[in-house]
């Protein structure tokens, strides 16, 4: 690589630049095709052979993202996440009773079906109930998503980052329940109660009238029950508590989501075109390429040094691990993050710990601003269709301090437990 290490320094440097932000200014490309040609760029320039590039790619975790992707694509089109959305939130009777459900709906459901799909479910039906009862919907948005990135700690399929972990460390379904569930909850309630004191107008007691929520509409002005198909929601959760079964009695992440989701695929009333648009190919695309860009990455001299230099002072995976993730995190997002510090993770004398430090910080770490994850993203712009606008600050005076906190709280726990 030696003749080309100025040109290959440039690429990447590039590369996590424009995945970072999510585009090139004057390209239309986004994070997927930027990985990608960043990929084959550092082919062309010898920073990795096609042999190491194609080696680099973990099959394993693309094929429990499109298994995941199936599985959640049918509950999706089932109409699920409508009607359970609309039913549970329809018990809240005040503000802080609303703010609770949405809290704790977004994040138990975001540890079973990913955060980012919960986020584009959920993010219509609580921006419509906000308005339809006149209420600002800033603050329930705003813990829509960081209880959804809380939530997803809890388990290997919450988030994209968790499952590329559970692949690479071999960790069980259980164990990482038992150990992150805790402090994904915690997360949750310091979610609810920084909303709270972060919008006081909002919830004062003297503003704790009920909410009125009238007849919520459905996308595209149809119906509720339009979008309702019981057979397929059986069918749906059905697959899905196969998976959690699959998974408690200590069967292969991987292997186990390809079954439960293959199930969903043998039908005769939906068919698989309508599944497979549902699959987001381009995380899949962006993910073979972040494998790429990052295992040339790990070759480079820069970072060979780094790995001297820090690993050193990181005696354990303490808090100081938990620091370096948060910071990486935020400045080239939670799942290159994970992938550069993977080798970091393998070299402690107790991996295990290291691997669940990652995936707490960076999960958490999804929450320190409103660019922080996808999941906000995500809610930002859907609630913009509402004429809602949440900016910067709303976002980090709830974000910054759950972040903090949430992460501070979870090494200690980690600790203390490992």
């Amino acid at each position: 690589m030696s003749l080309y290490i100025p040109a290959v320094y440039a690429i990447l440097i590039l590369a996590f630049t424009g995945i970072a932000s999510g585009k090139i200014p004057r390209l239309a490309m986004n994070r997927a095709s930027i990985a990608l040609t960043a990929a084959i760029l550092l082919i062309v320039f010898r920073g990795i052979t096609a042999e190491e590039a194609f080696a680099a790619i973990d099959i394993e975790t693309i094929a429990l993202l499109l298994a995941m992707m199936i599985i959640v694509a049918n509950v999706r089109i089932s109409g699920f996440f409508t009607l359970a959305g609309s039913k549970i939130l329809s018990i809240a009777q005040a503000p802080r009773s609303f703010l609770a459900m949405v809290v704790f709906m977004s994040g138990f459901l975001s540890a079973i079906f990913l955060n980012d799909t919960i986020c584009i479910m959920l993010t219509p039906l609580v921006a419509e109930i906000a308005l339809l009862s006149k209420r600002d919907g800033r603050p329930y948005l705003i813990a829509l998503a960081v209880s959804a990135n809380a939530g997803s700690c809890a388990t290997i399929i919450g988030n994209p980052q968790n499952m590329l972990i559970a692949s690479q460390s071999g960790i069980s379904f259980l164990a990482f329940f038992l150990y992150l569930a805790p402090p994904a909850i915690l997360a949750m309630f310091l979610a609810y109660f920084v909303t709270i004191r972060a919008f006081p107008e909002e919830f004062s007691k003297q503003n704790q009238i009920k909410l009125h929520y009238g007849q919520t509409r459905v996308s595209q002005g149809q119906s509720e029950n339009e979008h309702i198909d019981k057979a397929l929601i059986a069918k749906s959760l059905f697959a899905s508590a196969l998976l959690l079964f699959l998974l408690a009695f200590g069967v292969r992440t991987s292997v186990a989501a390809l079954i439960s989701a293959s199930t969903l695929l043998v039908t005769r009333r939906i068919h698989p075109e309508k599944v497979f648009l549902e699959v987001d190919f381009t995380l899949l695309v962006f993910f073979s390429g972040l494998f790429i860009l990052t295992s040339t990455v790990a070759r480079t001299p820069v970072f060979k040094n780094f790995l001297i230099d820090v690993l050193p002072m990181l005696h354990r995976p303490g808090g100081f691990f938990a620091a370096v993730i948060a910071v990486l995190s935020n400045i080239v997002s939670n799942v290159p993050a994970v992938m550069l510090l993977a080798p970091v993770a393998k070299s402690f004398s107790d991996p295990m710990t290291a691997w669940l430090m990652l995936a707490m910080a960076s999960t958490f770490a999804g929450n320190l601003t409103l660019l922080g994850s996808v999941a906000n993203l995500i809610v930002a712009e859907q609630a913009k269709k509402s004429s809602i606008r949440i900016s910067f600050m709303d976002y980090f005076k709830v974000g910054f301090p759950v972040t903090i906190i949430s992460i501070a709280l979870g090494a200690v726990w980690l600790g203390f437990v490992r």
